[in-house]
């Protein structure tokens, strides 16, 4: 079995509470995915972004308490959609031996997106929790719409592998 990790990324005070589309179910799954991760050994590594409306040392550049890292639990820091750009988490991936990365967190059309494609293209196993990502409504398509379109259009089959986290915990 290749060796896992969980990305959640961007789940920050500031961005929940905006209120994105099923922000409950986003925050019941990550909650799991960690439980799962943390009670089967994998790694739980956090991804933020920084920029000038999240900044740090202001609640909202925070982690949401709910899903909020542990002592010791890794956080990396991004400027860019992608959690890979500039960051150093791929360098940290490969020192782990990890060959498989579970990606939940926000905001799908933009940096939840950025980094499955990133993942993939650096040659990971890709897995999507259902309900484990989220965003918020644009002025073309609502974040139900954009939910669905990037799990079952664009990333499923292609670039990760969209499952239950009934099913993600039976493969691990």
């Amino acid at each position: 079995m290749p060796k896992t990790a969980l990305l959640v990324v961007d789940m920050q005070n500031a961005l929940i509470l905006e209120h994105p589309f099923d922000e409950k179910r986003l925050v019941k799954t990550v909650a799991q995915m960690e439980d799962i991760c943390r009670n089967k050994g994998i790694e739980v590594i956090f991804v933020r972004h920084e920029d000038n409306t999240l900044v740090p040392g202001e609640s909202g550049f925070e982690i949401y308490s709910k899903v909020a890292p542990r002592d010791g639990e890794k956080i990396f820091n991004k400027r860019f959609n992608s959690a890979f750009r500039g960051t150093g988490l791929l360098d940290y991936l490969h020192e782990q031996g990890i060959e498989r990365i579970i990606v939940c967190g926000m905001q799908t059309d933009f940096c939840v997106d950025a980094t499955v494609k990133a993942g993939f293209e650096h040659g990971f196993e890709i897995i999507v929790p259902r309900g484990g990502h989220t965003t918020f409504d644009n002025r073309y398509l609502s974040g139900e719409e954009l939910y669905h379109y990037y799990s079952y259009e664009i990333w499923n089959h292609r670039y990760a592998q969209v499952m239950s986290v009934d099913h993600i915990e039976e493969c691990l």
